[in-house]
């Protein structure tokens, strides 16, 4: 599979030419930098490497879009803690966010429809995915991944289990490499790591193609 390598330069760049774009100019209060003006300022920030409407075109960047909004937020309070969950980007992009930033931010991402995911992988490595996802592994104790994603991969808003279905399988992998390692710890009640501490690599590819394929 090919992998998509930003520079922080690049994403800078990205990042300033979507400020640049022209945007809404509806104002129903008519007047000049208003709430709903600064909402439009933030989005552009995010959308430099998740997309407009959360829907990101680069692999190494999550899609936002369709996402739980208590998860999202969530993420983002972890990011601007710089304690559990640690990303460089991320935490200069929150560093000036308020609570109320964020919830807005993570209502708005909420309310996109996800895209379809990209698949790059074997129907062997495909079917082999379905059965970890949907079965586990109980010879290593792997979880079956439906247990708490569900069988279609939307998550559980309520118990605070993300939406899955059609993320890129190059960030589901880095991510569950992450919680395999404990580099990532910013899970409930340990689960992720515990689940994915019994992964192989194998598993993992194969795991992170399947949700790819979810619609």
């Amino acid at each position: 599979m090919k992998k998509l390598f930003l520079t922080p330069l690049l994403i800078l760049f990205v990042s300033i030419s979507v400020q640049a774009a022209e945007t809404d100019p509806t104002d129903a209060s008519g007047g000049g930098a208003d709430a709903a003006d600064a909402t439009q300022e933030r989005l552009k920030l995010c959308a430099g490497c998740h997309g407009m409407d959360g829907n990101s075109q680069f692999a190494t960047f999550p899609k936002l879009a369709g996402q739980h909004a208590p998860y999202l937020l969530k993420q983002l309070k972890d990011f601007k803690a710089n304690k559990d969950r640690s990303n460089p980007i991320m935490l200069g992009q929150v560093a000036a966010l308020t609570e109320k930033d964020m919830q807005e931010l993570a209502d708005y991402f909420a309310s996109q429809e996800t895209a379809p995911g990209t698949v790059h992988t074997d129907k062997e490595t495909l079917a082999f995915g379905k059965r970890i996802y949907h079965g586990g592994n109980m010879d290593t104790g792997v979880p079956a991944c439906m247990a708490c994603h569900g069988p279609a991969g939307t998550g559980n808003d309520l118990a605070g289990f993300p939406a899955l279905a059609g993320q890129h399988a190059t960030y589901t992998r880095t991510q569950l490499n992450s919680f395999h390692s404990g580099e990532r710890k910013n899970d409930k009640k340990s689960m992720m790591r515990g689940a994915a501490s019994r992964l192989t690599g194998e598993e993992i590819e194969a795991v992170s193609q399947y949700i790819a394929s979810l619609k």
